[in-house]
C-alpha cells in the first residue's frame, strides 16, 4: 500500500477524495454535520492528482470530490463521485438532511438546481473574472457569466423570501450545496461589488445562519 499517494489507515470509514474548493466542501460540510466518521485525502488538483491512475479508479470523470464507503448498501462498498449524488446518497444513508416523505421531491428540484445551474453558473463567472482577465480581454464571457450569477442570486433571494431554507423549512443537503458557491463569490472570488451582493439581503443572511452551525468551522477547513 505504501506506493499509493492516498493509503488507506482508516478503512472502516468512509474515504473522502477532495479540496476545500466549493464543491468539495459541500461532502465534507454534510459529513460533519451527519457525525459520520471519515478519513479525508487531499486532491491537488493544481498539481495534477485528478488525473492520476489511482484517482481515475475512483473518479472516472477526474473531479472531486469522491467518496469510498466501505458500509454501502448490503453491506458492500460504494465507489461514488459527483458532489450531488454523494450528497444524495448520504442523505439517504442516514435518514438525515432530507425530508422523506412526498416534500423530498420539492428539496430535490433546488439540489439539481445548484448542480446545473449555480455551480456552473458561478464557476465560470470566477473563472473569468479572476483567472483569465489576463488571457481574454473580450468582455463577452464575463458579462454573460455575470448576468446570469446575479439572476441565479435573484432566483435565491425570492425563494428565501418564501422560505427559511432553500429547500424549505428544513436544513438540508440542498444549503450545504449551495451556501459554500454563494460564500466563494465574496470570499475567494473577491467579487461583492461587481456582483452587488448587497442586494441579495434574504441570501447573505441565509449564508450567515449556515455558516453559523457548528459543522461549518470544521467542514470547510478539510482538505486545505
Amino acid at each position: 500500500m505504501s506506493d499509493l499517494k492516498w493509503p488507506i489507515v482508516h478503512p472502516d470509514r468512509i474515504q473522502l477524495y477532495s479540496l476545500a474548493t466549493p464543491n468539495g466542501q459541500k461532502v465534507s460540510l454534510a459529513l460533519e454535520e451527519l457525525e459520520l466518521p471519515y478519513e479525508a485525502h487531499r486532491v491537488d488538483v493544481m498539481a495534477g492528482d485528478q488525473f492520476t491512475e489511482e484517482y481515475r479508479a475512483i473518479s472516472p470523470n477526474s473531479k472531486i470530490p469522491a467518496i469510498i464507503d466501505p458500509a454501502g448498501p448490503q453491506g458492500r462498498p460504494l465507489v461514488l463521485m459527483e458532489s450531488g449524488a454523494i450528497l444524495l446518497y448520504l442523505a439517504e444513508k442516514t435518514g438525515r438532511l432530507l425530508p422523506q416523505g412526498p416534500e423530498k421531491f420539492g428539496y430535490l428540484q433546488w439540489l439539481f438546481f445548484q448542480v446545473g445551474h449555480i455551480g456552473p453558473m458561478f464557476g465560470q463567472f470566477g473563472h473569468f473574472y479572476r483567472y483569465a482577465k489576463d488571457k481574454c480581454d473580450h468582455p463577452y464571457p464575463l458579462q454573460r457569466y455575470q448576468t446570469e450569477s446575479q439572476r441565479l442570486l435573484g432566483v435565491l433571494e425570492a425563494r428565501l423570501k418564501e422560505s427559511e431554507y432553500i429547500g424549505g423549512p428544513l436544513y438540508s443537503i440542498v444549503d450545504i450545496s449551495i451556501f459554500p458557491w454563494v460564500d466563494c463569490l465574496g470570499t475567494f472570488y473577491q467579487a461583492r461589488d461587481i456582483l452587488q451582493l448587497q442586494n441579495f439581503p434574504k441570501v447573505l443572511a441565509w449564508l450567515d445562519r449556515c455558516k453559523a452551525r457548528p459543522s461549518y468551522d470544521r467542514g470547510s477547513r478539510v482538505c486545505s
